[in-house]
Formats: C-alpha cells, structure tokens, sequence
C-alpha cells in the first residue's frame, strides 16, 4: 500500500468514527435532555397545593416525622425487652428514675420532641424555610454525640442494640434535614413559582403568550409520537404499504378487548339516555346565546377565547371555556363530518389518541370512546372519556353536544385517568352571503380529576382550544385539496 492510499485510508477511518461518535451523542443529548420534562412534571404535581391543602412532598415529610417517632420509640422497647425487663420496671427506672447514664428514654423524647416541633411549624404554620429542621437536627445531633459520652455502657447486657438506637436516631434526624431542604422545598417552589405564572383572576387574559406555547408543546407531541409500535402485518400481506385507517380490522379487535363487556341497552336506558342528551344540548344552546362570556381574546388566527362560570344551580365545577372562529366548510356539513366521522379523528386531532363509536342510540345519539395524550407540558397525564353525544339544529345553531357518563361497561385502562365533561358541544352557525364559511365554536367544561391546581386545568384547556382549531383548519385544507 502506498503512502497516499494509507493518508486516505486514515482520513476515512476519521470521518467515519467522527460520523459514530455524533450519532451517540446525538442520541445520549436527546435521552438526557428528554429525562428533565418526566422529572419536572413529577415535581410539579408532587409541590403543587390543590385548593388550600398540603403538597403531596410535605405530606410525605410529614409521615416521614411520624415513620421517626414510631421506630425509635419500638426500638426502644426492643432493647427493654432484650434487657430481661417488664415495662413496668423499664418505666420506673427510665423513666421516673431518669438518669442519662443508665436510661436510653431521652433518645425516645427527642424524637418527641422532634415530632412535635416539626409538625407545629411545617403542617399546622405551613412554614416554607429550612430554619426549624436545621435547629432540631443539629439539637439532636449534639445531645447524642453526648449522649455516647456519657453512658455507662459497661452495665448494658446488649450494647449492640443500645449502639443501634444511636445511629438509628441520629440517621433520620438528618434525613428529616436533607428530604426537607433538597426535596420539600424546591418541588414547593418550582410548582408555586409555575402557577403563578397563570392567571390568577376573571379578568387576566387566559391566553397570555399561549400561541407560542401552543405551537411549541404541538412540536413536542409530535417529537414524543416519532417512536412507536406498529400493529402487526398480516403474515405475507399484499397491502403492507397502506396505511391502515381507525375503522379496520385490527383497529376493532384492539377495541373490543377494551370494551368486550359492552351491555345492551334496556329501553329505559335507552330513554334515559335520550332525555339527558336533550337537556345537555338545551343547556349548550343557552349556554351559545348567553352574554355573559367574559374576557375575550384574540388569537393569531383571529379566534376568540373566553370564559364563563356558572351558576351554582347548573352543579357544574370550574370554568366553561369558548373558542369561536371562521373556517372554511358549510355549517351543516362540518357538524355531520365532526358527528359521523368521530372514530377517525386521531388521524388529524393529534390532541386524541383514541376515538371508538361504543354504541348507537338512534341516528343522532350515541356513546363514544376518546382519549386524550399527555398535555400541559406533560404536568397533565392522559386522560380517557366515555360521552354521550347528540346532534340537533336548535335555532341559528348546528350543534353536536356531550356529556360524560357512567359505565361499568367501560374498564379503567392502566396509567390513563378517567375524566370527565360537565357540558361540552361543537356549534356551527351559517354566515350571511358565504356558502362555503361558517362559525365554529367549541365550548368546553371538563374535569380532570387528580390532584391539579384549577389554574393548571384552565391554561391547559385554553391551549387544546387553540391547539384544536389549528387541527381543524388543516383538516378541512386537506379535504378541499384535490387529489392527484
């Protein structure tokens, strides 16, 4: 081999381990830089006060105080036990006799003490600083490295356990330290500091700077969607390469082992349902004419977002939020296409996972399935809804109108919470002089359930609003292209 044919040799030896090691490092960025968003909801919702109450962090410190109190005061018993003394005896000389030479019952009363303490400022003032658990961990602390002075541990049968006693106090002591101030306190200050990020009040905007987060998170799901598990190919299939729709068949045998225990409806059931769903699209007519929406906020795309809260008598929790906006498509024939084809939604609603038409009550009731990814910057874990919906023109209004209900029929699936909607309906309202535009709306009430600040549930709701009607106006682009 030449001089030059090993020069050339050698650089492309180069290039190539150059091109390997970016790949890795390409890939170990992108998994270390994915780690941070898990960690940061998680903190999130552990932090995070819901209506006044304590942080699930703080709580678990709490039981963490009392986890300390019960195993010293149990070791201590062990260690009387193993002496060869009744209690009663170990109480008197303890106890009564107290004398710090011979009786390991203080070890039990700083643990009281720490109990006491802690709980009084960190449970019953909420105190927020790391100066309390400091002073009773460096308190406890100096009383036993005083403690090991001056026992008299040459009348002690079992020192081991005595030994034990020691350390074991002196371990959770700083363990109460350390989880308070490199867990209680961030996660506390981190969920605080993020919600107050929100809006706070009826009268600050719901959308402040949500466009841009929109389109951010929008970018994100379809980052986290780039890696999935495809359904299996038939074995020798002609039409590998075509993509598979909702509605086929693989699509229906992975829905009916989720709703294989699907109960047909008695008539009563049937008219049941049939009232509410009237009720639902009266309260959804009133709620479309109603004037007291309040807040209205200009998108980018010239939407309109606002909110209302109603009255106590409709028993309806948290806010109603109302997303209005011109798209292109006839009124009557995008409250159809939304009604009819709900179970290919997630091939464009990218906000939906999963959409599956349970059961039809008449041509224009009928009970579906939907669930909804991760969203709110993952602070809000996926959510699935079982709907009754029912379609009707009620004056100006095309309207398909929902509300959650209650089946056993429909089993929890793991790791996704089942939610619910107070009232929610698509609305289409024809404009004068244009055949091809209408009025869409989309009010929405939902409930999350779980352990979330309002304020939370409110912005991530105004987001999927925004988020939606981008959908959609890409949607109905698509179907109005012509096809080559």
């Amino acid at each position: 081999m030449t001089e030059d044919e090993r020069q050339i040799r050698m650089a492309a030896e180069a290039i190539l381990s150059g091109s390997i090691n970016s790949q890795r490092s390409s890939v170990t960025q992108h998994s270390m830089a994915r780690t941070p968003d898990i960690v940061l909801g998680e903190d999130l919702i552990a932090g995070a006060r819901h209506n006044g109450r304590m942080s699930n962090v703080r709580r678990f410190f709490c039981l963490f105080i009392t986890f300390d109190l019960l195993l010293t005061f149990l070791m201590w018993l062990i260690c009387t036990m193993i002496a060869g003394e009744s209690l009663s005896v170990a109480f008197i000389d303890q106890v009564i006799h107290y004398h710090i030479k011979t009786s390991l019952f203080d070890i039990v009363m700083a643990a009281i003490c720490r109990f006491t303490v802690l709980l009084l400022f960190y449970a019953l003032l909420y105190l927020d600083h790391w100066i309390i658990v400091a002073i009773s961990t460096a308190t406890t602390c100096a009383f036993l490295i005083a403690k090991v002075f001056l026992f008299d541990w040459k009348s002690a049968n079992q020192p081991v356990f005595q030994v034990l006693l020691i350390l074991t106090s002196f371990v959770l002591a700083w363990a109460e330290a350390w989880f308070f101030d490199f867990r209680v306190i961030p996660q506390e200050t981190q969920a605080r500091d993020w919600i107050r990020s929100f809006p706070d009040t009826e009268r600050t905007p719901l959308l402040q700077g949500i466009v841009t987060q929109a389109r951010q998170y929008a970018a994100n799901v379809d980052h986290m969607n780039t890696f999935f598990t495809p359904v299996e190919s038939p074995t020798h299939s002609d039409d590998e390469d075509i993509p598979r729709k909702q509605g086929d068949s693989s699509k229906l045998s992975r829905s009916s082992e989720l709703f294989k225990f699907l109960i047909k409806l008695t008539p009563d059931k049937i008219n049941e349902y049939k009232t509410k769903a009237s009720n639902i699209l009266q309260n959804c007519h009133d709620l479309l004419t109603s004037k007291e929406w309040k807040d209205p906020i200009l998108t980018n795309d010239g939407d309109e977002v606002s909110c209302m809260q109603l009255p106590p008598e409709w028993k309806v929790d948290g806010k109603v939020l109302k997303i209005t906006g011109i798209v292109d498509a006839p009124a009557s024939l995008l409250i159809d296409l939304l009604y009819d084809n709900i179970e290919e939604q997630t091939l464009w609603n990218k906000l939906v996972t999963e959409s599956i038409k349970l059961q039809n009550i008449d041509e224009n009731t009928d009970i579906v399935y939907q669930a909804t990814s991760p969203f709110g910057g993952g602070l809000i874990t996926a959510r699935d809804f079982v709907i009754l919906r029912h379609r009707k023109k009620c004056g100006n209004y095309y309207i398909s109108g929902g509300v959650s209900v209650t089946t056993e029929s429909v089993q929890i699936r793991p790791n996704v919470t089942r939610g619910e909607n107070g009232i929610s309906c698509f609305a289409t309202e024809e404009l004068p002089d244009e055949i091809n535009k209408c009025r869409f709306t989309w009010i929405l009430n939902t409930n999350f359930k779980g352990w979330i600040p309002q304020t939370v549930v409110d912005k991530s709701v105004s987001t999927g609003l925004v988020e939606f009607m981008t959908y959609l106006r890409e949607f109905l682009n698509d179907m109005q292209k012509p096809s080559i």
